[in-house]
Formats: C-alpha cells, structure tokens, sequence
C-alpha cells in the first residue's frame, strides 16, 4: 500500500476489515462475541459518520447523479443504525441476535458493494490523487471526533457537525467506564 491512501483506499481497507470483524462475530461466543460486536459497531458508527461528513457532500456535488446516490445510501445507513441499535439491546447469544445479526450483515454487505460500485468508483473521475488524498486525511480527521455508536437521525453532514461532537464524547465516556469495569 502507498504512504498516503487516498479516500477510496482508505474506506475499502475498513470495508475489509468491516467483512472480517462480522466474521469474528459469527465465529465467537460469549464475552468474545460480545467484544467483536462492539468493535464492529464501533467501526460502522465512525465510518458512515465520517462518509456522512466527507465523502457523501463531495459525490452529492461531484460525480453524476451524485445527489441519487448519496441519498439512496443514507437511507441504507439509517436502516443499519436502526438495526445496530436494536442489536446493541438483545444476548449476542440469543437467537434474536443472531437472526437480526445475520439480517444485518446482509444490509451492509449491499450498502458496501453499491457505495463502491456507485459513489467510490466516480470518485477517482472527479479528482486527482492529490484530491482524493485530502479527503483521507478529513475522513481520518472526522473519525476521530465521530460518536463510537449509532446514533439515527443523524444521517447528514449538518446533524453529524452539530450533535456528533457531545454525542462523540457521550460514547467515549461510556466506552471508558464501561472498560474500567471490566465489561468487554
């Protein structure tokens, strides 16, 4: 891989990794499971934050159709926060779980393929690796500001910018607590 990624490399490598953590979670039980499923929730949330807030308002503006695409996207993303909040409820043991868990991973592996095939394939049309190494370098900035659960209704740059920031440090907070007690 290069020294800079560029924004498309970047968010297939975490589509990647995305794949392999719903593998984990799959394969485990337990206090693993438990674990995986919060490493993936926590992946997804900063992920489509970040793709909310950097990349969807530049392929809205810039590939054709852009407007389409993003908004066909956000829709797929509200349903895979609705369903990760529900999921964060139940036993990852429990048959709920897993049923909802495996109805999941088919949403987002349909919400993967389509952003790559309709949004991240343009994106290299549109601008030049400089370009698209800038748009890492803000997907990385606003993941590491974005909240580490998802949060519905907040689907678009504007509602990510204003209640993303508390509710970032909300779920960091929990996250820490939550890791004092020794809950995985």
């Amino acid at each position: 891989m290069p020294e800079k990624y560029d924004v498309v490399e970047l968010l297939e490598q975490q589509h990647v990794r995305i794949r392999g953590l719903f593998e984990e979670v799959a394969e485990t039980k337990g206090d693993e499971r438990t674990r995986h499923f919060r490493k993936l929730t926590h992946l997804l949330a900063v992920h489509e934050t970040a793709e909310e807030e950097v990349v969807h308002p530049f392929a809205s503006k810039h590939i054709e159709g852009g407007e389409r695409v993003v908004k066909d996207r956000i829709e797929e993303e509200k349903g895979i926060k609705r369903t990760l909040g529900r999921l964060e409820d139940l036993d990852p043991d429990s048959p709920e779980f897993l049923s909802l868990f495996a109805a999941l991973r088919q949403d987002v592996r349909a919400h993967i393929e389509a952003e790559e095939r309709y949004e991240f394939a343009h994106l290299r049309s549109v601008a030049d690796r400089s370009g698209l190494e800038r748009l890492a370098a803000a997907v990385k900035a606003a993941e590491a500001l974005a909240p580490t659960r998802p949060h519905p209704g907040m689907d678009t740059a504007l509602r990510n910018l204003i209640a993303g920031p508390v509710a970032g440090v909300v779920d960091r907070t929990r996250d820490v607590v939550r890791k004092a007690m020794g809950n995985p």
